[in-house]
């Protein structure tokens, strides 16, 4: 898979990307990630890559001309009669663009990346980030290139730079043969409900579900105690179905805990829903 990444701080990435797990899927060829310093695709003496903006505002705005440009040099063609953004990644850009192909647009105003739209983008071929800066893009290099705005999170940064790596790392690691243990992507935040997952290997039960759209249960490891603390006995005494009911049970309280908005979509069991009233009842009488 191939990540080409739009910048006006190409070093920026130089160290990013050179530990775990990135760089090992880059060692072994399954991934190639490039940063392009926009400032080669200006015509002036000062590389200028910003100007004001029109009907006045504070800040600077990204020139479409560097990115057009940038972006012709990556190969992307304008969107076939300048469409609107689709509904599904594949449905976005359609027409003269290889639709193994998704331009994408970091951007405070964009649609919230998930775990789900990672999944999506995994099955591509390339995507091609662009960072923004300052007030942003002019909205015509959205128009005419993009295929969707992402944003990592409901908060301003300073440039598109970090979420570009958060978007890198989180689509890579779904890349077949990253991951060490390809399991690993089922059981964990987020992941696939228990109807998406293989059956158990050689007969031995299995000690976990699958997410299906809930956050991780809390991990533990040696030693048994530290500080005073012990780690919950269920997880010593080698039953595999009692840690399984005990994994569901967190998951659902550190849910409904720190995420109860996740809890509208997950994929949820009538014993789930019966441990779920179970906690809301115990934390009412609490309080």
């Amino acid at each position: 898979m191939r990540f080409d990444i739009v910048t006006i701080f190409a070093g920026f990435f130089a160290g990013i990307f050179e530990h775990g797990v990135v760089r090992r899927a880059m060692r072994e060829g399954l991934v190639s990630i490039e940063a392009h310093d926009l400032r080669a695709f200006t015509h002036d003496r000062h590389r200028t890559v910003d100007d004001r903006p029109f009907g006045g505002g504070e800040g600077m705005v990204l020139k479409p001309e560097p990115l057009a440009e940038a972006l012709e040099s990556l190969g992307i063609r304008k969107k076939a009669g300048n469409r609107d953004q689709g509904s599904g990644i594949r449905d976005r850009g359609r027409g003269t663009r290889d639709v193994g192909t998704a331009v994408i647009l970091l951007s405070a105003q964009g649609c919230l990346f998930t775990q789900s739209m990672a999944r999506e983008l995994a099955e591509l071929e390339r995507v091609v980030l662009i960072c923004g800066r300052y007030e942003g893009v002019d909205e015509r290099i959205n128009q005419l290139y993009c295929d969707m705005e992402l944003s990592i999170g409901d908060y301003v940064l300073s440039g598109g730079e970090l979420a570009a790596a958060v978007v890198v790392d989180a689509v890579m690691r779904l890349v077949p043969g990253v991951l060490g243990n390809e399991a690993s992507e089922e059981f964990e935040s987020f992941g696939a409900p228990d109807a998406e997952i293989q059956a158990d290997v050689e007969g031995v039960p299995r000690s976990q579900h699958g997410s299906g759209g809930l956050l991780d249960y809390p991990q533990y490891t040696r030693p048994a105690e530290f500080a005073g603390l012990h780690a919950p006995e269920v997880l010593l005494n080698g039953d595999h179905s009692e840690i399984r009911r005990w994994r569901r049970e967190q998951q659902l309280r550190k849910t409904l805990l720190n995420r109860p908005e996740l809890l509208r979509r997950a994929v949820l069991s009538a014993e789930d829903r019966t441990i779920l009233d179970s906690l809301e009842s115990g934390w009412r009488g609490e309080s």
